[in-house]
C-alpha cells in the first residue's frame, strides 16, 4: 500500500507553484509530519509533510518543475520504525530518546541539510522554540570547539545536491581574484518573478505620482519613551513601536478621504466601507505584505501584536496566501534599513500607498526659532487616474497632522 503525496490546494488567485525544494530522498525513512518539500507559489512557500511514518519511495518532481494543486508530487509506503533514522546517521546517542517535534523555517532546515547539522541538536530562538537561519548559523558542536558560525561565511562551493539554482539566498563567491571575471546565471524564483511582473504592470497600466511631505516625531517619540513600559506590561510584552501610530492615523485619514482607499475595476470605481491596511515585510525571498484586516476596529496594541506576528510568520515562511489577499491601503516602512527619501511603488489594485523613512534630526522653524526636531519624510503615491493632486496632498496631509499631535487620533479629529 502506498499514499500519495500531493501538492497543496492553491487558491483561486494561485494557478501553479514550483518544487522549491526537497527535505528527502528517495530511501529515506520518514516521520509523521516531517518536511518533505517546498512548494513555491508567487505569493508564499508552502510545506507539505509527511501523513504518517515510512518510507519515500517515489519522487515525480524535481527541483524547479511546475506543479498544479493537488498534483502527486511523490509516494510514500507507510512503515513502523521510522524515528530510528538517527542512528543511521552516526546519531546513536540520540537515537534511544523519543525525538522531539522539530519546529524549523525552510531556510534552516536547507542550511543544516547542507552541512550535515542535526536540527534535534538545536535549541530553536524563534517563536513556539522555532529553530531560526540565525540558529543554525550559530550553532556549536559539543565536539566542537569552533562556532559553525563559519557555517554562513564559507567560501567552499556547495556540493551538486545542496547548490540549488533557485536559491536566492545563496551567497558564492563569484570572484577568487581581482582578474577573475566570472558570471553566474540563475533562474529566477517564482515569487521574484511574480514581484518583477507586478511592478512593471504597475508602470504601464497607471499613472502613479508622488507627494511628499515631512513630520515632526518628537511628541510620539516623547508619548512612546513615557509609557513604553508601562504598555508592555498592560499588553503582555507588546513592544509599543511607530507603525501603531501610523496604521491609525491612516486609517482616520482614509475616512475622511474615501477616495484613497477606492479601487479602479475596469470602469468603476469601487469605494471600500472599510479599511484594509498592508503592512510591507522584507523577507529573504523578496517582499511580501501581509493585510491587517478591519484596521479601523483594531487598537494601537492589536496593531503592533499582529505586525510582530506577521513579520514572525515571515521570516519563518509561514504566511498563509490568505494573509496576503486583499487590503485597500499599504504603508511600507523603508526608514528601518535607513532610506531618508524614496518613492514608493503602488501595490495593486490598490491605488495609494504611504512610505514612511528614517528619522533624522534637522533644525526646523516654530514661531520663529529656530529648534532641533526629530523629522521623517512621508510619500504618498498614488494612482492619478483616480485620485486627484489636492485629496493626495490633503490626505497626507491629515496623517502629518494626526502624528505630529497623537491625540487627534484618539480624539478622531
Amino acid at each position: 500500500m502506498t499514499i500519495e503525496i500531493k501538492a497543496p490546494t492553491f487558491p483561486e488567485s494561485v494557478q501553479e507553484g514550483s518544487i522549491a525544494g526537497w527535505h528527502k530522498n528517495p530511501g529515506d525513512v520518514v516521520n509523521r509530519d516531517e518536511l518533505l518539500v517546498d512548494v513555491e507559489t508567487d505569493k508564499v512557500v508552502l510545506e507539505v509533510v509527511a501523513p504518517t511514518d515510512g518510507v519515500l519511495t517515489e519522487v515525480y518532481k524535481q527541483v524547479g518543475d511546475v506543479v498544479l494543486s493537488n498534483e502527486v508530487l511523490a509516494l510514500i509506503v507507510p512503515g513502523e520504525g521510522a524515528g530510528d533514522t538517527s542512528a543511521e546517521s552516526g546519531q546513536a546517542d540520540v537515537a534511544s530518546e523519543p525525538r522531539k517535534e522539530i519546529i524549523a523555517s525552510p531556510y534552516a532546515r536547507k542550511l543544516a541539510l547542507e552541512n550535515n547539522i542535526d536540527l534535534a541538536l538545536i535549541t530553536g530562538t524563534g517563536k513556539d522554540g522555532r529553530i531560526t537561519k540565525e540558529d543554525v548559523e550559530n550553532f556549536k558542536p559539543v565536539d566542537s570547539p569552533v562556532a559553525t558560525s563559519a557555517v554562513a561565511e564559507r567560501t567552499s562551493v556547495p556540493s551538486p545536491s545542496a547548490a540549488k539554482p533557485d536559491a536566492p539566498s545563496e551567497q558564492l563567491s563569484l570572484s577568487s581574484s581581482p582578474d577573475d571575471r566570472v558570471e553566474k546565471r540563475v533562474p529566477m524564483t517564482r515569487m521574484r518573478g511574480r514581484i518583477a511582473e507586478r511592478l512593471l504592470q504597475v508602470t504601464q497600466n497607471t499613472a502613479m505620482l508622488t507627494t511628499f511631505n515631512e513630520v515632526d516625531m518628537h511628541r510620539v517619540m516623547g508619548l512612546r519613551a513615557q509609557f513604553k513600559d508601562e504598555f508592555a506590561k498592560s499588553h503582555n510584552g507588546t513592544r509599543l513601536g511607530f507603525m501603531g501610530f501610523f496604521v491609525k492615523a491612516s486609517v482616520e485619514a482614509l475616512k475622511r478621504f474615501p477616495v484613497v482607499n477606492a479601487s479602479i475595476d475596469g470602469n468603476d470605481i469601487v469605494y471600500h466601507g472599510y479599511q484594509d491596511i498592508g503592512v510591507a515585510v522584507s523577507t529573504e525571498k523578496g517582499l511580501v505584505v501581509p493585510v491587517l484586516r478591519n484596521a479601523d476596529q483594531m487598537s494601537i496594541a492589536d496593531v503592533e501584536r499582529n505586525i510582530i506576528d506577521y513579520g514572525d510568520k515571515a521570516r519563518t515562511g509561514k504566511l498563509s496566501i490568505e494573509d496576503m489577499t486583499g487590503g485597500t491601503f499599504t504603508i511600507t516602512n523603508g526608514g528601518v534599513f535607513g532610506s531618508l527619501l524614496s518613492t514608493p511603488i503602488l501595490n495593486p489594485p490598490q491605488s495609494a500607498i504611504l512610505g514612511m523613512h528614517t528619522i533624522q534630526e534637522r533644525p526646523v522653524v516654530e514661531s520663529g526659532e529656530i529648534r532641533i526636531r526629530p523629522m521623517m519624510y512621508l510619500a504618498l503615491s498614488y494612482d492619478h487616474r483616480l485620485i486627484d493632486g489636492k485629496d493626495a496632498v490633503q490626505f497626507l496631509l491629515a496623517i502629518k497632522e494626526m502624528i505630529e499631535y497623537p491625540a487627534k487620533i484618539l480624539l478622531e479629529i
